[in-house]
């Protein structure tokens, strides 16, 4: 999780992608002119089984002078060794 913020900090499609799990991966990944990230909190990380695991975090940003809260729990799956981000579920939604 915390290499896949970064990623998206420092704008790096390719390793997005790459860490993105194949069933659910998008075509591209687009990144949001002026958009600054402020911090990432890991709130909980539950490993369900060898190859299925959960990740809470909260990803601050800011966009046009305007703070934002990335809630998010994300799935994860290991493939050949490797953790990929499947999807997430924001609460409430």
């Amino acid at each position: 999780m915390r290499s896949r913020y970064s990623a998206h900090v420092m704008q790096l499609r390719d390793y997005l992608l790459a860490t993105w799990h194949p069933r659910t991966r998008p075509l591209d990944v687009m990144f949001e002119p002026g958009l600054r990230w402020l911090g990432l909190q890991v709130k909980r990380h539950v490993v369900l089984d060898d190859t299925h695991a959960l990740v809470e975090f909260v990803a601050r940003s800011k966009l046009g002078g305007r703070a934002h809260r990335l809630h998010e729990t994300s799935r994860f799956e290991r493939v050949d060794g490797h953790w990929l981000y499947v999807d997430g579920d924001l609460p409430g939604a």
